[in-house]
């Protein structure tokens, strides 16, 4: 673990089954940040949590944020947390309608 580079720490409920969703946004997480992000950790838990923090600050938590954050939502958080300057590409891009 490279400890100069930020680390990740996804809290999931295990009485709740979140393990999946944890390590698929950790997957995520992982792919998008693979290069600026020291660990991503997945830290079991009970009693309905859910929770994301950065070098132990919360980023996210279940029930102030209103459930789960989606994978753009995550990883612009990220990415505003560890390098604002970056640009995602498409998921920074605003949604176009459908044309007609």
């Amino acid at each position: 673990m490279d400890s100069a580079k930020p680390s990740v720490a996804i809290t999931y409920c295990t009485q709740c089954n979140w393990l999946l969703r944890s390590a698929w946004m950790a997957q995520e997480l992982l792919s998008t940040f693979s290069l600026e992000l020291g660990a991503v950790t997945l830290v079991p838990g009970t009693g309905g949590i859910f929770e994301i923090t950065i070098d132990g600050h919360l980023v996210w938590e279940r029930k102030r944020d209103g459930g789960f954050p989606d994978v753009k939502a995550l990883k612009q958080l990220i990415r505003d947390v560890i390098d604002p300057q970056r640009d995602l590409g498409h998921i920074d891009r605003p949604k176009l309608p459908p044309s007609i």
